[in-house]
């Protein structure tokens, strides 16, 4: 499963601020994915080139006028520092509280991986790197993320809702500002299922993606704690609304800190989700951290 295998194509996230796109997408017309994403038996789909290629040549070309923001994420600003270190607060006590430490014999997927900078965290946090894989959609991102994580992490570059995985494979998949990049339905379904079908019974899916819309970017649409629930029907979905709204905390957190922290946890000024997503089997009693 090398990073050199034929290029399908999967979703992977653009900046949820960037600038608005005029061109809308075209229709789709896509079988409808089953209705229970919490099959964790099914076999792997069969490959299907064509039935979500509207889709993926929109989501390339919005990727392509996306504008150069990487100074956003820079670690010189104390926005993205802020926002990183929440996130991995969160991700470190969920990991914990569900067994999932140390992560040394952990099998983590991500899908929607980028520049690879989730799996880096996770090689931080003790995890093996022969251990990783990553799902990306641009084979740029694959060629940047090659350049910045150890040759043992699997890199592919194909579609999410075609997982080349027998079922069970992962004790965590994750998935970070991936499903608000996908506008069509019936895709974000048939990512879910897959996310799910690759899960162990005992596994977890990491969640974390905005809610909220954003006005001038028609790129990108939120993904409600009810469409969350119906896309992963059967599972158990604790969610937690964090994430001050990103234009806010870039400004905000270059000047104060702890307002930054108190406003944060003021639930409609929060743009995100975070949460834990549990197959039917797995132990009752764990609520996502606080």
């Amino acid at each position: 499963m090398g990073h050199g295998q034929t290029l399908q194509i999967l979703c992977h996230p653009y900046e949820d601020w960037a600038p608005p796109v005029t061109r809308a997408p075209k229709d789709v017309v896509i079988p409808q994915a089953p209705t229970d994403a919490c099959r964790a038996d099914a076999a792997p789909p069969e490959s299907t080139p064509g039935l979500w290629e509207e889709e993926e040549d929109r989501i390339r070309a919005a990727y392509a006028r996306r504008t150069n923001d990487a100074g956003q994420y820079s670690w010189a600003r104390m926005g993205h520092v802020f926002q990183a270190q929440e996130r991995e607060r969160f991700v470190l006590l969920a990991l914990r509280r569900h067994g999932m430490l140390p992560l040394v014999d952990k099998g983590i997927l991500e899908v929607g991986s980028g520049t690879g900078g989730r799996l880096r965290d996770f090689i931080k946090w003790g995890a093996r790197p022969e251990n990783l894989t990553g799902v990306e959609l641009l084979p740029g991102e694959i060629a940047r993320a090659r350049a910045l994580l150890p040759a043992a992490v699997t890199l592919l570059c194909r579609n999410a809702a075609e997982l080349p995985f027998p079922a069970a494979t992962f004790d965590i998949v994750l998935q970070s500002t991936m499903f608000t990049s996908i506008l069509e339905p019936a895709l974000r379904r048939q990512v879910a299922t897959e996310m799910v079908r690759v899960l162990k019974p005992t596994g977890l899916i990491l969640w974390s993606d905005f809610f909220l819309n954003n006005p001038r970017n028609h790129d990108v649409r939120g993904v409600s704690k009810r469409e969350i629930k119906a896309l992963f029907s059967g599972c158990r979905v604790d969610l937690r609304r964090t994430g001050l709204a990103p234009p806010l905390a870039r400004r905000l957190a270059e000047h104060s800190w702890l307002a930054t922290y108190l406003l944060g946890h003021v639930p409609w000024l929060c743009a995100h989700y975070l949460g834990v997503i549990r197959p039917p089997g797995d132990r009752p009693g764990h609520e996502a951290p606080h």
